[in-house]
């Protein structure tokens, strides 16, 4: 009998998350801040040093110079700024939407530190007498642009006066010392304004607290000096020592691109969904809808900043979604083939893939929290964005795909009709021939894995040796993040030529490394240039690629000591995580099955590496990103199929042969097959629509994933696998729980077995 409340349960509840999510979706997405890289903005981290000699660079320092920072944003006007302090002596901010760089960089790092001196140089006066606020910008009696000055203590403003009058000659001169973060300049038009700025004879004793000053200045150059003087003097030196800046058209375009990219590849995934499971597909569907809504949601509560990286999170963690229902639905259809009710089946698999789901989420978050410790700014909001996304794609498919399946299930719609789970019903066994999933025969029963397990391991170690080849010849193709330079970036309406961008460069003074010229139609140009170019020739290059090019270039810095600094973490993360994956694998199944995954994750971090270096693509830090998450999917992968090993050994009980073993390593990758197919598919499909429609910014991210993606399966189903199986012969070989005499001639090549 048909439960029709049970259903009509389902369509409330769709309907009042559906409606939910419609009325409040879009100011969710209004509310979330976007990075710099999709906005436009800058970035930029500063090495505090001392400004004085004797002075100690601590906590209350940097703590100062934030706040004395945070002041001068405050000038700008630019909204929610991000300034962290980063280990014992960095600052950095980020500034999303800032409308002029230019201005912001100057503001932010210029020391500004007025005085007032007599004319054999002795201070008389200092910023520290100005009142809190008391600078502005004025006109002088002839219109001319002038600064305001309301000092604390006329009084003492009248003795300076006062003294000054008795000096010869009698003027007081005001100074601007203009402490660069930079000391040596490669342009002539790059070089800082002058430190004088004017010489007022005194005449008379001012009896007052306010002073005006007066130069050539411009209006901006006048509001620039109010505004400095209002922020008061930095502490202490700022050197940069990584910056980058993203044009606003560029932020536009990347946005509106990564978008188009994510429509195209989930929509092809719900299809995907529903022709392949059919009805538990369209729920699949419903559950990922609500999942990609609960996952803006909760980035908005948590006040997070959505990166170009952390879009391509969300629509890799999408497919990455997908897999969990993707084994619920596999163990389903398994349980249903061996002749059990719909809801005996759906009981059974949503408990066997509940622990298999777990393992596997828990090793990638493991990967992904790596990351974001290691990683810095657009690195970080991908890790964030993806330990998001794994933690609402477990809560939506183990908990939301179970109770609306279930609630279809229990209304008995389904008691009779197995074909809405995807199963011929010719292929159901009889309850009565105590079939187990064990026995159940898959389209894969001819692949003998563990037979050809030494062609794996010969095709790896060929394909290892020629990457160490590769990599001693060609080397890798390091970008400014790993080897320090400068990195401009240039759009333009029209297609670019090598020769056209290396002629503009040339033009500046500016010697190019390399460029190389991307987009549909050869609008992108992409130069690097050894050396870190200052605040000013900066802001010179911009002036003058905006010119010739009609758009603003993003130019990104990375010093030498911040660049090693990025590959010593690359190392560590890489390293830790692998630590990490082997005491939880460990821990939850053996050590063998932990040195197995281990080994086939560095196997595909490997390949990847010399990928990267046969093709030339270039090295940045979104490719340890795009590695990292390799490492995290391929162990998700191994997981998968080492839980269904498990699962099997304990049916089998005693082993004692290495035809037993190797039919348990062959049955339960057969088993797993499918779901390891089409778990790599969905997120292949995602990868390749962010690849061929994605921003040009993201591409070689894209290329490092879908490669990584293909090579990660194959190790974890071929490589870890077949490792697992040679050491765990070995093992009870030695325990002596496999007799000799009973090994088959087709494993005899096992050594000492």
């Amino acid at each position: 009998m048909v439960k029709r409340s049970r259903i009509i349960a389902f369509f409330l509840l769709v309907l009042i998350i559906g409606s939910t999510a419609g009325a409040t979706a879009k100011n969710v997405v209004n509310n979330i801040k976007l990075g710099l890289d999709l906005q436009g903005g800058f970035e930029v981290l500063y090495e505090v040093e001392p400004a004085k000699k004797g002075q100690k660079i601590d906590k209350d320092v940097l703590a100062s110079t934030a706040q004395a920072l945070d002041r001068r944003i405050n000038v700008l006007g630019v909204s929610e700024p991000s300034i962290q302090i980063e280990g014992t002596n960095r600052i950095r901010v980020q500034l999303a939407g800032v409308t002029d760089q230019n201005e912001a960089r100057e503001i932010l790092s210029t020391q500004a530190n007025l005085s007032f001196r007599d004319a054999n140089d002795r201070p008389m006066m200092d910023g520290t007498d100005l009142k809190q606020g008391g600078a502005k910008q004025t006109f002088d009696e002839t219109g001319a642009p002038s600064v305001s000055l309301t000092l604390k203590d006329a009084n003492k403003f009248r003795k300076v006066s006062e003294e000054i009058m008795n000096t010869n000659p009698n003027v007081l001169v005001i100074w601007m010392d203009f402490v660069e973060g930079k000391d040596s300049f490669k342009t002539e038009a790059a070089k800082p304004n002058p430190k004088y700025i004017s010489a007022p004879t005194v005449k008379q004793v001012f009896n007052q607290n306010t002073v005006s000053i007066v130069g050539s200045f411009t209006t901006k150059e006048a509001n620039t000096l109010a505004s400095l003087l209002n922020a008061g003097s930095l502490p202490v030196k700022l050197t940069e020592v990584y910056s980058t800046s993203v044009g606003a058209k560029f932020g536009e375009q990347a946005l509106n691109e990564t978008i188009f990219a994510g429509i195209i590849g989930v929509a092809i995934i719900f299809l995907f969904m529903i022709f392949y499971y059919r009805f538990p597909g369209f729920i699949a569907v419903v559950a990922l809808s609500f999942y990609i809504y609960l996952i803006l949601l909760v980035f908005d509560w948590m006040n997070g900043v959505l990166t170009l990286p952390g879009i391509a999170a969300i629509i890799l963690g999408i497919g990455m979604a997908v897999d969990a229902n993707i084994i619920t639905y596999e163990r389903i259809k398994d349980e249903i083939k061996v002749g059990k009710s719909i809801k005996s089946a759906f009981q059974a698999g949503e408990n066997h893939a509940f622990r298999t789901i777990l393992d596997a989420n828990l090793t990638t978050m493991l990967t992904a929290a790596v990351l974001f410790f290691y990683g810095t700014s657009s690195v970080k909001g991908f890790a964030t964005m993806l330990l998001v996304s794994i933690f609402m794609s477990f809560l939506t498919a183990v908990y939301g795909s179970r109770f609306m399946l279930g609630l279809w299930v229990h209304s008995g719609l389904f008691n009779k009709k197995p074909s809405w789970f995807g199963v011929n019903p010719a292929k159901i066994h009889n309850i009565a021939e105590n079939f187990d999933t064990i026995d159940l025969p898959t389209r894969f029963d001819k692949l003998d894995f563990i037979k050809m397990k030494n062609k794996f391991f010969v095709f790896s170690g060929v394909l290892l040796v020629a990457g160490v080849i590769i990599l001693s010849v060609f080397r890798m193709n390091l970008g400014i993040d790993f080897s320090s330079g400068t990195r401009v970036e240039i759009q333009s309406k029209t297609p670019l030529t090598t020769t056209q961008v290396e002629n503009a460069f040339d033009k500046l003074h500016l010697k190019t490394d390399d460029v190389v010229i991307s987009g549909d139609k050869n609008q992108i140009g992409a130069a690097r240039m050894v050396g870190v170019l200052s605040k000013d020739e900066i802001a010179h290059l911009k002036a003058e690629i905006k010119k010739e090019f009609g758009s603003e270039p993003n130019v990104s810095t990375v010093s030498s000591e911040v660049g090693k600094e990025l590959a010593k973490n690359a190392f560590y993360a890489v390293l830790i995580a692998s630590i990490g994956i082997i005491l939880y694998v460990t821990i939850r199944f053996e050590l063998y099955m932990a040195i197995a995954a281990v080994i086939s994750l560095l196997h595909d971090a490997f390949f990847i590496v010399a990928f990267f270096s046969l093709t030339r693509l270039e090295v940045d830090l979104t490719f340890i990103a795009a590695i990292l998450t390799i490492v995290g999917y391929s162990n998700h992968d191994t997981i998968v199929t080492f839980d269904r090993i498990r699962e099997n050994l304990h049916k089998k009980k005693r082993l004692k042969t290495v035809q037993e073993i190797a039919d348990v390593v062959n049955v339960s990758i057969r088993q797993t097959l499918t779901r390891s197919i089409n778990t790599v598919l969905t997120v292949l499909i995602a990868t390749a629509s962010l690849m061929i429609f994605g921003s040009a910014s993201i591409r070689n991210f894209s290329i490092a994933l879908f490669v990584g993606l293909i090579v990660g399966v194959y190790s974890s189903l071929f490589i870890a696998s077949s490792l697992w199986f040679v050491m765990k012969c070995r093992e009870l070989k030695k325990k002596g729980v496999i007799k000799t005499e009973k090994v088959k001639k087709k494993y005899s090549d096992q050594p000492q077995v």
